[in-house]
């Protein structure tokens, strides 16, 4: 299948699906026309690397658990959990620096403004 009708299946933009094939995430077959060709997989695999990408996972750990995944899920079997768990416990993480980062900052403000927008000059609100 060209390009064009994979992105047509999977909604991913022709754009995307080059930069997809440039980290080492998905393959094609180039014709002497210099024309992609992708396999009737590849939509599946698409939809295996977006997956993976809103889970917030890096291009390079997705590229090292890609052939672990299997079944339109993507269902992940227990060749990638070690590198799953450390990822996770690595989110965990920053999200522990990120609430305490937010507990200081929150101590820091006055009082009498707790959890308020700022106002503006022009005495509308604006976002903090």
């Amino acid at each position: 299948m060209k390009i064009g009708e994979l992105s047509r299946r999977t909604g991913v933009s022709p754009r995307l699906l080059r930069y997809y094939e440039e980290q080492g995430l998905l393959t094609s077959i180039r014709a002497d026309s210099g024309h992609r060709s992708y396999d009737e997989d590849a939509p599946v695999v698409v939809r295996h690397i977006r997956a993976l990408l809103s889970a917030n996972l890096p291009t390079r750990v997705i590229r090292e658990i890609l052939p672990c995944v299997e079944g339109p899920g993507p269902q992940l079997n227990e060749c990638v959990s070690e590198v799953l768990r450390e990822r996770l416990r690595s989110m965990d993480d920053q999200i522990d620096e990120l609430q305490e980062a937010r507990s200081l900052l929150a101590h820091l403000l006055p009082q009498e403004f707790p959890r308020q927008r700022a106002t503006s000059p022009g005495g509308g609100r604006r976002a903090a």
